[in-house]
């Protein structure tokens, strides 16, 4: 196994810059869409992209795969896939008499799980359970996944024929839940000369490896969350709990994805120490989906709570 290097938050920063650059050459997504994927994996989570067909959720992960000199996979959700098409399964191998393992596509190090609600529930449970525990148990081994692991899931929101929502409970498993929206009139035009003959993702350079992902990984981990920032992530919590719009606020999980999402983002700014500041620009990425509504309440509601809890709750 390589040696991982030890990286400063200057040098996070940096890689982070250099990752957001080749990204953005290949997909024209807003710059908060690509700093919360970049969060999510420095922060070890993993990203729900939801949004309307043909706006480059597909790129978008794409992207990130080709810019990292790692394993990437994708799986192709349908109402037939299997829990053993996405983590593999146990095969007779006549030569040697003996079953030996068939790692699934989970064992990338980037995944994208395209139409995650086509897959049937127990297909998603299936991949959410690796996404959470980052192992895989199969008639009773256990198999550890690769690292980095991030999971790219997308959906689409307005299509709900033959599908299979995400009940709230496994939405948490996400970090965070990102929307890319339509480009802006300019972007549009030169994302019709970028592609028109090649697909631009196809031409992305690598600009990072698995070690510098890791050391990354490791140097977000160790920036500092003072115990006040620790009562403000709780503080806000509560204050979605006590909102009337909603049955379930935000969990404890919540709040440690919160926590940990606000050190990935300061370290990505060059920082060694987390800001109430980074609590606030990750909080509706990272609280929205997890917020189940009380009935009457409509979906925009989601927002507005979060929004509210951060106005209502001073900064410690």
């Amino acid at each position: 196994m390589a040696t991982v290097p030890e990286l400063d938050p200057s040098q996070v920063a940096e890689l982070g810059a250099r990752l957001r650059d080749n990204i953005a050459r290949a997909v024209k997504a807003p710059e908060q869409v690509l700093r919360d994927v970049l969060v999510s994996l420095f922060a070890e989570g993993h990203v729900l992209i939801e949004d309307y067909p043909g706006v480059g959720k597909t790129a978008l992960a794409r992207a990130l795969a080709r810019s990292i000199d790692a394993e990437y996979a994708r799986v192709q959700c349908t109402a037939d896939l299997l829990p053993a098409d996405v983590v593999g399964t146990n095969v007779f191998n006549q030569r040697e008499n003996r079953f030996e393992f068939r790692p699934g596509p989970v064992f990338a190090n980037v995944v994208l799980v395209d139409e995650v609600n086509r897959a049937s529930p127990k297909t998603q449970s299936g991949l959410l359970e690796c996404m959470q525990e980052r192992h895989v148990t199969v008639d009773k081994h256990t198999h550890e996944l690769a690292r980095p692991f991030l999971v790219v899931a997308t959906q689409n929101p307005v299509e709900y024929e033959g599908t299979y929502p995400l009940p709230e409970a496994q939405l948490d498993r996400f970090m965070v839940r990102v929307s890319l929206g339509y480009p802006t009139a300019n972007q549009e035009s030169d994302m019709l000369l970028d592609h028109a003959e090649r697909d631009r993702v196809l031409d992305l350079e690598t600009v990072a490896d698995v070690a510098e992902v890791l050391a990354a990984q490791s140097a977000a981990a160790a920036v500092h969350g003072s115990e006040a920032l620790r009562r403000y992530v709780v503080a806000i919590l509560e204050a979605t709990r006590a909102d009337s719009r909603v049955d379930l606020g935000a969990s404890p999980r919540a709040g440690l994805m919160l926590f940990r999402a606000a050190k990935a983002m300061a370290a990505l700014a060059g920082r060694d120490h987390a800001l109430p500041d980074d609590v606030q620009a990750l909080a509706g990425s990272v609280l929205t989906h997890r917020l189940l509504l009380a009935p009457g309440s409509g979906s925009g509601e989601r927002e507005a709570v979060v929004r509210d809890a951060l106005e209502r709750v001073p900064a410690l």
